[in-house]
């Protein structure tokens, strides 16, 4: 398979190619769960997948707990399931552990985490906390710890939900933190490749690690081996779902919007099914910050924002290389539909191409 055979295989399986019609729910697990280290991108991630998405149906979602947004792949934040994260959660311990080991070298003097997780637990069922409270009350208990050491430690080695509210994107920016509702499964490495396949595939044992985090899949890839179908790039060996989509080069890819830190961007070792590399300096930050994407003829061709001026929310894109004649009349109707999305409360909406 080629790259643009990927791109389009990857993007069908997104709904990028033809918006979905699924629930909340259903969504963010069948795409791999929702990147959401800030609480607006995950609305911009299902308003680019979704038919008829709009921004309530998310709110709705996790304030009911459908859905939960707590720290998984990569130990970053993101949105998955209820019944989802219950089983996902306890196949990525060991990211938290490097996560944490990584964090806390040189500051975990004195830390004792049988004594220190029970304590957490504690407070914690008797009510969520946000983590200066949190760890305002754990230094009570260990003066002797260093205090972002506490915290650290908890985020990763607990299973935990951030609590919703009734700001605009669902979350405030001091966010409580909860015990999740329900018992873990058991860890299940072959269904994580599985669902990771489902959503990001055809893809390498090193595309699955990059993206979760974890380390040692390819075991899991050749254990399931008799039950996926294989495919070459190059010297790589893609693996995949038989029944799985892929629609071929020619497939038609409109254009799309990305939020920031989406996860079709970050759900590979090699990412030049969405991004050219000659492209990816101009998304490289020193805050490891991925910038919301624009998508035409199915790879990122540029970069996009919102400003906003007397009463005036303007989608600007700024694009990569020189685009085709007639792009910006294609991208305009996405533009515009995004911006009064993202800004529902502007007088109007306009679309620039800089």
């Amino acid at each position: 398979m080629n790259a643009r055979e990927l791109n389009r295989a990857t993007l069908a399986r997104q709904g990028l190619l033809e918006r979905a019609k699924l629930g909340v729910a259903e969504a963010a697990d069948r795409f791999g769960g929702l990147q959401a280290q800030e609480a607006r991108p995950p609305f911009l991630a299902l308003h680019a997948r979704l038919d008829g998405f709009e921004r309530e149906q998310l709110a709705e979602a996790l304030r009911a707990g459908d859905v939960v947004r707590a720290m998984l792949m990569r130990a970053t934040l993101h949105i998955v399931s209820r019944e989802r994260y219950a089983q996902l959660r306890p196949a990525l311990d060991d990211v938290m552990t490097r996560a944490m080991a990584g964090a806390l070298k040189g500051r975990d003097e004195g830390l004792d985490l049988e004594k220190l997780l029970p304590a957490a637990t504690e407070l914690l069922k008797a009510q969520p906390r946000t983590f200066n409270e949190l760890r305002a009350l754990l230094s009570e208990r260990f003066p002797k710890v260093n205090e972002r050491a506490l915290g650290y430690a908890v985020r990763t080695q607990l299973p935990l939900v951030m609590v919703p509210s009734d700001d605009a994107w669902a979350f405030p920016r001091d966010t409580p933190f909860a015990l999740p509702k329900g018992r873990l499964r058991k860890a299940d490495r072959e269904r994580l490749v599985r669902d990771y396949l489902a959503a990001f595939g055809p893809a390498t044992a090193a595309d699955a690690q990059r993206f979760t985090g974890l380390q040692g899949l390819k075991p899991v890839f050749e254990t399931l081996r008799d039950e996926l179908v294989t495919f070459k790039d190059g010297r790589r060996e893609l693996f995949d779902l038989p029944d799985a989509p892929r629609p071929g080069e020619e497939a038609q890819a409109p254009p799309r919007f990305l939020a920031d830190f989406d996860s079709l961007v970050l759900a590979h070792d090699d990412r030049s099914r969405i991004i050219a590399d000659e492209h990816k300096p101009k998304i490289a930050s020193k805050n490891l910050r991925i910038p919301a994407m624009v998508l035409y003829d199915g790879f990122a061709a540029g970069t996009w924002r919102i400003e906003k001026k007397r009463g005036v929310a303007t989608l600007v894109v700024t694009p990569f290389a020189k685009l085709p004649r007639g792009a910006a009349k294609q991208l305009e109707p996405e533009a515009l539909a995004l911006a009064a999305f993202a800004e529902p409360d502007a007088k109007s909406h306009a679309f620039e191409l800089a």
